[in-house]
């Protein structure tokens, strides 16, 4: 048995979703003629009482087709320096919109209003570049799964509004916190220019994200999209499985959810790790002693079957999911308490 937790990508389609992938009702999307992408498009805008969806093959295309409807080369998009779109798409800002990011020193991924007023500060000087965007997102995947509180997010979209700034949320695992915090996708609606949201990640679909937006906002996505090389054709295959996950596989991610929790509390109960961050969703992510080291840790955990993924700087992270059973979650609390034995 591999218990892989590398990450919440790694899971498959479960029966269900899979049977109704083979009975999808499919046509040629690039001419908008796929009933089963229209009917995921007009569900997921519905559910954050927004205007129009898009569907994506990715989430880093997701994210990149919003910054570039929302900028002109030469402008700058403000994130935290823990976010998405600056670490971990390939440097997608600079090469595919011409801009560049300016770094927000906060807490797991994170900022407060008052430091988006102070990046923003300067603006109209010519000497800089003129900041036109400003992207957070929810959960924070480097943060730990940290989970943005509501308020605070109030008081940075009006800052946002104030300064004329595009707002916009990479939502990778936005579900993930609605869940955990009791939120609805209205009240995420409500606050964002644009909202970009994975469904194959803890909602375990094989493929697909969503870009939801105005009207004029998605036209230009629709464009910005084919630029980028994502339309798609028989796509209603892979937007069944989304329709699925949306159905099916949100309320369940408080299992994953729990199982982090008491994943984490072995670890703060062992004596080799130093340690454990705050674990709010499904991600772990801990730091064992350096007489241990994190690179020797997963590799011995990986010969037990057990992969785990490095975070840098000596973080170890563990990311549960739909796939990760029971069985598995004994297994790996009792490979955790005995690791030294």
């Amino acid at each position: 048995m591999i218990i892989d937790l590398i990450s919440d990508t790694v899971t498959r389609p479960t029966k269900g979703m899979l049977e109704v992938m083979m009975r999808a009702k499919v046509g040629d999307d690039v001419f908008k003629m796929d009933p089963t992408v229209n009917e995921l498009q007009e569900k997921a805008a519905a559910m954050f009482g927004m205007e129009d969806a898009l569907f994506f093959p990715s989430g880093t295309m997701a994210n990149q087709t919003a910054i570039k409807l929302h900028t002109q080369p030469g402008d700058q998009l403000i994130c935290d320096k823990y976010a998405h779109v600056f670490n971990y798409e390939g440097g997608g800002a600079a090469f595919n919109s011409g801009v560049t990011c300016k770094l927000i020193d906060g807490n797991r991924g994170m900022f407060s209003a008052e430091q988006l007023q102070e990046a923003v500060a300067g603006r109209a000087d010519i000497h800089v570049p003129f900041s036109r965007l400003v992207c957070l997102e929810n959960t924070t995947n480097k943060g730990g799964g940290a989970c943005w509180d509501l308020t605070e997010l109030e008081k940075v979209q009006k800052v946002a509004k104030e300064n004329n700034l595009a707002f916009h949320l990479d939502g990778a695992r936005l579900f993930n916190a609605l869940v955990a915090k009791n939120e609805t996708p209205e009240q995420y609606g409500q606050l964002f220019d644009t909202i970009s949201i994975c469904l194959s990640k803890g909602l375990g679909a094989p493929i697909g994200s969503i870009l939801l937006g105005s009207k004029i906002h998605i036209a230009k996505a629709l464009r910005i999209r084919k630029l980028f090389g994502g339309a798609m054709r028989q796509a209603g295959f892979l937007a069944s499985a989304g329709i699925y996950a949306l159905d099916n596989h949100v309320t369940r991610l408080a299992e994953d959810h729990q199982k982090a929790k008491e994943i984490g509390a072995v670890l703060e109960a062992v004596s080799y790790v130093k340690e454990v961050a705050l674990i709010e969703t499904n991600i772990v992510i801990f730091y064992v002693y350096e007489s241990i080291g994190a690179d020797n840790f997963i590799q011995k955990m990986k010969a037990k079957n057990i992969l785990l993924t490095p975070m840098g700087e000596g973080r170890i992270r563990i990311v549960t999911h739909l796939d990760y059973t029971n069985d598995m979650h004994e297994i790996l609390l009792k490979e955790l308490q005995n690791f030294l034995k």
